[in-house]
């Protein structure tokens, strides 16, 4: 900048526009604004040292002469960590979702993990941080930077009589005061997921104090009870199920959340402690593991395979946390869920506890495709669906923006959060098929699991050991698959209907049978809605013809129509005049003829 002495430049900045203007409401009290007031002794040189701002769009105001955009260029400030990892595919939106994890990332991993870089926060926030970080240890080195803020997190503890505080460094007073699942968790999670990612055993024996402090904490805060129920909880945070001002409110019950972790965090200390050779601990922690997966199963699941929470969330919960062993059970609890996504049509269901484990949920318990279409689905509520409306970061609500454009009326929206971009940890593991099999990837999983919609995809990760990379393509009815694996480790090697088996290092490639396309029978007013929701060429042509003859009724069988076995077409278009009824027909005759 360059003009007359007392010349008063103004820059704004904002996450999306509204209307054409600055969307400021979400930055609450943050005024994201800077004044430069020029001294007439020549061109100046403005950027902020003791602040940065999270925006995509700024204004300018009092430019000195004619304006040239040229002269403002936009600085990306984050903590200098190593780019590790990466992941492409055949799909455009989904490599754009991708890249918006990593922007979310970069945008906050400055100097401590925060939440959110834009509005009157920017905290530390434990539970973020706790379902990111396998996400964040492959996208990037990350391990010495989470482990200088497990340090800060072992220090609050100190204080807190083990108790960790929601945000590290601790600055809510309040309500958030006492210990909260999911969020406290961190001190539990975070150690084992960089001792599994980086194989880090002077990490896990510094932290393990504090792994330690935590659950025993909890404990004492219950009574010492196999139950951790009754208390103040975040639970299953912005389930898009939640009302605007109160994101607390999700459909799974919080009591399930928490017991759920209680036992997840016990195992975790006591395979910590086996790992570092204190035996007695091992014992006792794993004991107490199990009293409280027991008391979870005799409390909140059925024996015909129901959570007391009918709600997904709930069901990943005691799938991915071993909360559930028997093998029968399981099956139920796995297809229960898999129901339950395909009711909502393979729209998100889970907020940021949930929305972690439900596409691995389904993938163990044999309902890949059904994993893939929640993946893969653009309707609101979605991964998809912010790309869609031009993200380039991940958002904290699902529907951060409606779909008008608007921003969302609650009180806390964020458009740059990284928790819910945890999926691409799944993406990673599961649909490119790279994941350590050892700590520290001295001996890798490859396991590709291709998902319909994509003709390829790929992920790469530079361990301890060099570069790892797995690939695959469609190929003439097949799936054909390449490897690298580095020098000094090896691989296990599982691909679709295979016996696994192990490589060593180099350059390897392997073939299976592309999965058969489903095969739907006559179509009908008479057929299953799930049945429809399942032939993504029905729901298009159904879909399509309601909208040319009544858009609202189009409007709401797509975001209000239950999508179940025992559920027709006809009766989800109850009340409808003859002429929709016939449009429907003649729509479903349409596929049926293709």
């Amino acid at each position: 900048m360059n003009g007359e002495a007392g010349a008063h430049i103004v820059l704004r900045h904002a996450e999306v526009l509204e209307d054409g203007e600055l969307a400021t409401r979400p930055l609450r009290a943050a005024e994201a604004t800077d004044s430069v007031v020029l001294n007439g002794a020549g061109p100046v040189v403005w950027e902020p040292v003791f602040t940065f701002h999270g925006f995509r769009y700024a204004t300018v105001e009092g430019w000195p002469g004619a304006f040239d955009p040229a002269a403002v260029t936009a600085v990306v400030v984050h903590s200098d960590l190593t780019r590790t990892g990466r992941f492409a595919s055949s799909d455009p939106l989904l490599n754009r979702l991708h890249e918006n994890v990593v922007w979310g990332m970069r945008g906050n991993f400055l100097s401590i993990p925060t939440d959110c870089p834009q509005r009157d926060e920017r905290l530390g926030w434990t539970g973020d941080v706790q379902v990111f970080a396998p996400t964040a240890s492959f996208l990037f080195d990350s391990e010495a930077f989470l482990a200088s803020w497990l340090r800060d997190l072992a220090r609050e503890q100190d204080h807190l009589d083990g108790v960790v505080p929601v945000v590290v460094p601790a600055t809510l007073e309040g309500p958030f005061i006492g210990a909260i699942a999911g969020w406290g968790d961190a001190a539990t999670v975070v150690p084992w997921v960089l001792y599994q990612r980086y194989g880090d055993f002077g990490l896990l024996r510094d932290q393990y104090e504090s792994m330690r402090a935590w659950v025993d904490a909890v404990l004492d805060e219950n009574g010492d009870s196999a139950l951790w129920a009754g208390t103040l909880q975040l639970g299953d945070w912005l389930d898009p199920s939640s009302p605007p001002d109160r994101p607390d409110k999700a459909k799974t019950d919080s009591d399930v959340v928490a017991t759920a972790y209680l036992a997840r965090s016990l195992q975790i200390v006591a395979d910590a402690a086996a790992v570092l050779g204190e035996k007695l601990d091992a014992a006792h922690y794993a004991a107490l593991a199990e009293r409280s997966r027991a008391a979870f199963r005799d409390e909140y699941v059925t024996p015909a395979g129901r959570m007391l929470s009918d709600a997904p969330t709930a069901y990943a919960l005691a799938l991915r946390f071993g909360l559930v062993t028997d093998p029968t059970v399981r099956a139920k609890l796995a297809d229960r869920l898999a129901i339950l996504v395909r009711r909502d049509g393979y729209r998100i269901g889970t907020g940021f506890l949930g929305t972690p484990l439900v596409a691995d949920a389904l993938t163990d318990g044999g309902h890949l495709a059904a994993a893939g279409r929640l993946l893969m689905q653009t309707d609101c509520p979605s991964w998809l669906y912010p790309v869609t409306m031009g993200a380039t970061t991940v958002w904290e609500r699902w529907d951060s923006m409606l779909e008008d454009g608007t921003v969302n009326p609650g009180e806390m929206t964020s458009f740059n959060h990284y928790a819910l971009g945890a999926v691409a940890d799944w993406m990673h593991r599961t649909i490119a098929g790279l994941a350590p099999a050892d700590p520290g990837y001295r001996r890798l999983l490859v396991a590709p699991r291709p998902i319909a919609g994509l003709d390829w995809a790929e992920a790469s990760h530079r361990t301890p050991y060099g570069d790892a990379r797995v690939s695959w393509k469609r190929t003439d009815g097949y799936i054909s698959v390449s490897a690298v694996v580095p020098a000094n480790t090896s691989a296990i090697v599982s691909l679709p209907g295979q016996s696994e088996f192990t490589v060593g290092a180099g350059r390897h490639s392997f073939t299976f049978d592309a999965p058969h396309r489903a095969v739907f029978g006559k179509l009908s007013l008479e057929s299953s809605t799930a049945a429809i929701i399942d032939n993504s060429a029905a729901y298009a042509a159904v879909l399509g013809s309601l909208t040319r003859i009544d858009p609202g009724r189009a409007d709401a069988f797509r975001t209000q129509t239950e999508w179940l076995e025992g559920r027709s077409i006809r009766q989800s278009l109850l009340f409808a005049p003859a002429e929709v009824y016939d449009a429907v027909e003649e729509a479903l005759r349409s596929v049926e003829g293709e």
